[in-house]
């Protein structure tokens, strides 16, 4: 189920960048092959041995949201440039991207042909007297399919950091891991059971003390308490395999698994070790800053979850029968 719902969150992120890409297209939303016009302050002119302008595109907040359509520039545009001279004559600009880019050729940037830049032609230039400024007539490199190219680069980036969090955690996986295996050879999880019985006896009555169905479940509890949810899920099989030996209607439910389940999806911890490994992967300044507040939540969900599901367990309207449905051996044979 869950791999539909992904799936399905991707159809919809894709459909929804296609659905804006079009749009933008259709408002022409990044002015593609339209001209504007500006003023560059030159710090470096042209030479014999270097056909380049260096300088500062200046442009007026107003004309540049005017230009675009929109109001976010509310200070005036100041953009290096480089203007190069091809040996055609012609003439390409390049606006290397900083933090004084604006917001929106910051966007374009992002889909165009350098990520680091953008570029474009150079239509007209007069320089001025003084040969410290001159009037430029501008076209842009043309944009398109900005939301699209934006889409799939998160999915290149975020696979990346998957993998990385991914390898971050295999330390402390094979570490608990391993307190687990040495914890059960040594007869530890034996004693727990038996330390644990008068709550098991309460949490689940209808399963005898001795049967495998509660060792599996005391160790899927205790890994899911050290934070450690993969070693948990093999042994939350085990668990549920057990308890549908005890199954008297096969595919139904019973009050222990979902009792169990409750447990489960409470998420009761002590040590969030994989969340503070995530944390630790991710950079963070204090990866166990989380411990006080993940014991807190969880604890307060598991016994809501236990509480309600012992409540509605005993209301009439949420029992199930579990003999076998009339006819049903007749309809099988």
């Amino acid at each position: 189920m869950l791999n539909y719902i992904w799936i399905s969150l991707i159809a919809i992120g894709i459909l929804v960048a296609v659905g804006n890409d079009v749009r933008d297209e259709a408002q022409n939303t990044y002015r593609n092959g339209v001209p504007f016009e500006a003023s560059i302050v030159i710090q470096k002119s042209p030479t014999p041995l270097r056909q380049t302008w260096e300088g500062d595109l200046v442009l007026t907040a107003e004309a540049f949201n005017s230009f675009y359509g929109i109001t976010s520039a509310t200070s005036e545009v100041r953009q290096p440039v480089v203007i190069s001279v091809a040996p055609s004559g012609e003439l390409s600009i390049a606006m290397p991207i900083g933090p004084a880019t604006p917001d929106r050729w910051k966007d374009m940037a992002k889909a165009a042909a350098n990520r680091e830049k953008l570029t474009g032609v150079v239509q007209s230039i007069a320089v001025a007297g003084d040969q410290q400024t001159a009037r430029v007539r501008i076209v842009l490199e043309p944009i398109r399919f900005v939301k699209m190219k934006a889409v799939t680069q998160a999915a290149l980036d975020y696979a990346s950091t998957a993998v990385t969090i991914a390898l971050g955690l295999i330390g402390i996986m094979a570490l608990w891991l391993g307190v687990m295996k040495v914890a059960e050879e040594a007869g530890l999880l034996r004693i727990v059971t038996r330390m644990l019985t008068p709550v098991t006896k309460r949490l689940f009555p209808d399963i005898p003390t001795d049967h495998p169905a509660i060792a599996a479940m005391i160790m899927n509890m205790a890994a899911n308490m050290l934070g450690l949810s993969n070693a948990a899920t093999p042994m939350g099989l085990k668990a549920m395999e057990e308890l549908n030996k005890l199954n008297p209607k096969v595919g139904t439910a019973t009050n222990s698994m979902i009792t169990f389940l409750v447990i489960n999806t409470g998420g009761l911890i002590l040590i969030p070790a994989t969340a503070i490994a995530v944390r630790a992967s991710a950079g963070s300044a204090n990866p166990g800053i989380i411990i006080g507040t993940s014991i807190f939540g969880a604890a307060c969900a598991t016994v809501a979850g236990v509480i309600a599901a012992k409540l509605l367990q005993r209301l009439p309207r949420y029992r199930r029968d579990f003999e076998p449905e009339p006819g049903k051996e007749a309809s099988n044979g």
